[in-house]
């Protein structure tokens, strides 16, 4: 005999066992999107024009009238008007907790004129408080600006004449005017010795302002101008989220830091508050006086307790997960100066960090990731971990090469072939007219090899690298590997070296799904996939490629609620706590270019 059940409507008073009661919730979505020109990533199902939302996952992809039907009295229901929608980036590398100090900054990201950058940097000069630095902390570079080049000193001291001024071109070199090097005590005790920072001097002994280092060097000096609050570095992180919101950007992953917990006590309040609006992996990086990676191990079983895939935020999936670890050792680390040769690395250091350190992680089932960014250096790295996977084998364990400028044919199939990913980044893009006069513009229609890579089927992601060695503007990125031409208008990468504008979008969703175990979840407008997605100011897909760097959103969502809106949308968007200090560059000139 069959049976009927019956049915609970939402006022029907829930069945109790003992405290614990069940409420039969309304049927219907708690959002729906329609009306829009949906790039869904779902192979199965390219376009639609609607979908819906419960409980911060979709649930139903299709046509207006099918998924308006979904509505019950409390949907929040979105027109999109008819423009280009896609699932939202996921940015796969990046150093978004090093931004303490984001809203000291002026940033020439997209700037898109010389002029107008020191006319900024002359303007913050007025606004700047005695006592603080007028600073432009990586993010641009010269050949983005009209004029081609770099500010001399004159125009640097001219422009910023009662301030310390320091301008830092991503990690390779940085100006600084006699105020800033009289207080950093630059040629006396009082400056420390910081070994890689060389201030250059004219022929007579006098510092000329301008001044050499490399990431660990430049990193260091940071911490010797003045710092933020914690409140100002609250306010820093609130605002470095909205800049990356407002590129459509929902997750990142953060692949360095000054390490766990210290660098995360600024989300984590924020995510208690539910105010952090981007899902957070990362790969924990501590500083130890002999081997990182021992420091590390030691951190996340003795001091911070962490297990690998750990979500330290329940409240959002994928919310605050620690990925593994940063693979890095100060000797093996070959820093990307595309002004300089390679850097080439001792191969007998390379062997050891892996023999030594990287077997630690893997007996551990820690994952981990490894910057390397020249194929010379590449090539004896995976000799070792070929040898080091015979006896310790990494058996499905999850690890990346980062960056990966020069990689090889042969090497990204060794790569694939132990089951690792390679995360690419967008320097190309923002200083690949360095890298001709360095080495050949033959060379470089070849870095790197994009196609070669899609085409191997490998993990891989596009990332940005931001917020110093390149921009964190992900459409960058997009724009260089569709055009094949960097910041500058100079053809970077050869014709058959490019992607479509699928793949290259693939790149910033399904590719970075893998590095955040992701797959099934994220990257796609799909019934089970995170509602993370993106409207965009102008269609992606058919705007003229030297458009597509200018694309941004006009309405991001994530986990199913508006966390950025713009024009038609900007009376959806939460709205932001007021910016600290009250001088700060960002309250005037946003932190990317047009952005106010």
């Amino acid at each position: 005999m069959t049976k009927t059940l019956p049915v609970a409507t939402p006022t029907t008073p829930s069945v109790s066992s003992g405290n614990t009661q069940f409420t039969q919730e309304a049927p219907g979505a708690d959002l729906i999107v329609f009306n829009a020109n949906i790039f869904t990533g779902n192979l199965a199902q390219p376009e639609a024009s609607a979908f819906a939302v419960k409980k911060g996952r979709i649930y139903s992809v299709g046509i207006d009238t099918d998924i308006l039907g979904l509505k019950n009295a409390s949907t929040q229901i979105i027109d999109a008007g008819g423009r280009r929608l896609i699932p939202s980036i996921n940015d796969a590398h990046m150093h978004l907790l090093n931004e303490a100090n984001y809203t000291y900054n002026v940033r020439w990201d997209g700037v898109p004129t010389l002029n107008r950058a020191l006319s900024m940097l002359s303007e913050q000069a007025e606004r700047t408080p005695e006592g603080h630095w007028v600073k432009v902390i990586g993010g641009w570079s010269p050949y983005q600006f009209e004029e081609n080049r770099f500010p001399t000193m004159e125009e640097l001291r001219e422009a910023v004449p009662n301030r310390p001024l320091q301008v830092q071109y991503a990690y390779n070199h940085a100006f600084m005017n006699e105020l800033a090097m009289e207080a950093l005590g630059v040629g006396t005790d009082r400056f420390p010795d910081l070994q890689v920072i060389e201030f250059e001097q004219d022929d007579k002994g006098n510092y000329t302002g301008v001044l050499h280092g490399d990431t660990f060097g430049f990193v260091a000096l940071e911490a010797l101008v003045p710092q933020p609050t914690f409140e100002e570095q609250l306010s820093s992180l609130i605002y470095t989220v909205h800049g990356l919101n407002r590129f459509g950007v929902t997750s990142v992953f953060d692949c360095g830091s000054r390490g766990y917990p210290d660098a995360h006590v600024t989300a984590e309040m924020l995510m208690r508050e539910n105010r952090f609006n981007l899902r957070l992996s990362f790969v924990d990086m501590q500083w130890g006086s002999s081997s990182m990676v021992d420091a590390e191990i030691n951190a996340i079983t003795a001091i911070s307790p962490m297990s690998p895939g750990q979500s330290l935020n329940p409240s959002m999936a994928h919310g605050h997960v620690f990925r593994g670890a940063k693979a890095l050792d100060t000797e093996v680390h070959d820093h990307e100066n595309f002004d300089l040769p390679a850097v080439l690395l001792d191969p007998e250091r390379i062997h050891r960090h892996v023999e030594q350190d990287i077997a630690k992680l893997v007996q551990r089932r820690i994952p981990f990731r490894m910057h390397i960014s020249y194929n010379e250096n590449i090539t004896p790295f995976l000799d070792a971990m070929e040898k080091m996977n015979e006896t310790t084998p990494l058996d499905g364990l999850k690890w990346s090469i980062e960056h990966a400028e020069t990689i090889s044919p042969e090497n990204i199939i060794r790569v694939k072939n132990l089951g690792g990913g390679i995360a690419l980044d967008p320097k190309m893009a923002m200083h690949g007219d360095a890298f001709i006069k360095t080495y050949s513009r033959e060379k470089a229609l070849e870095t790197p090899r994009l196609r070669a890579l899609v085409d191997s089927r490998i993990p891989l992601a596009m990332t940005t690298d931001g917020f110093r060695a390149s921009s964190f503007n992900p459409w960058v990125a997009v724009s260089w590997v569709v055009s094949g031409k960097a910041v500058s208008g100079t053809e970077v990468l050869a014709e058959h070296n490019r992607l479509s504008r699928v793949e290259a979008l693939n790149l910033f969703t399904r590719g970075a799904a893998w590095f955040t175990d992701a797959e099934a979840e994220m990257g796609r407008i799909a019934p089970g996939n995170l509602a993370d997605f993106a409207l965009l100011d102008r269609d992606y897909f058919s705007v003229p490629e030297d458009e597509i760097k200018h694309v941004t959103s006009v309405l991001t969502v994530l986990d199913g609620r508006v966390v950025f809106g713009a024009e038609d949308f900007s009376t959806l968007a939460p709205v932001l706590p007021d910016i600290l200090p009250d001088w700060s560059p960002i309250k005037y000139y946003g932190g990317y270019y047009g952005a106010k």
